[in-house]
């Protein structure tokens, strides 16, 4: 038979069991995930007046965000008050490029054009053509604009080896 005398020791030792695990778990760190806040890709702004200073701007975004091994980004395009426009490029990652290996190949042509009528337009023709002379071995380096019959403008740009 356990008598009340036995039965104490035995309490207590728990009690005190329960307090050590409290007190360890108290002053314990307390961590917690950090939350981002903000977030920014760098950019760079531009004040440019027609079409081939845009074009410059663009050249220069694209040599910009290659320190941080990304791709200027047109974020927005707006006149400014004092006369010409303003562009901000934002460097964004760079966005993985697929093959499509047993596609048929295309006919490389040196002279790209492309038809806009807006500076997004012109900029997302300077990508495009970029990006093509690129695939094909080649670099662009020249532009020539035109303003076709009909009101709309046509850009050439020449990819060179």
């Amino acid at each position: 038979m356990i008598t009340m005398s036995s039965r104490f020791p035995i309490g207590i030792a728990r009690t005190a069991t329960v307090l050590v695990a409290l007190l360890v778990a108290a002053c314990a760190p307390q961590y917690s995930a950090p939350q981002q806040v903000q977030a920014n890709n760098p950019s760079v702004t531009y004040k440019f007046n027609g079409d081939q200073e845009l074009l410059q701007a663009n050249q220069s975004a694209t040599t910009f965000c290659n320190q941080y091994r990304s791709a200027a980004q047109t974020s927005s395009i707006t006149a400014s008050p004092e006369g010409g426009k303003t562009v901000i490029f934002e460097c964004v990652p760079m966005p993985v490029v697929m093959t499509t290996a047993g596609a048929p190949a295309q006919p490389f042509n040196p002279n790209p054009t492309y038809t806009y009528s807006t500076d997004q337009d012109l900029l997302d023709a300077s990508r495009n053509a970029e990006t093509y002379c690129m695939n094909n071995g080649s670099q662009r380096a020249l532009s020539t604009i035109v303003t076709n019959a009909n009101g709309t403008k046509s850009v050439t740009f020449q990819c060179t080896r």
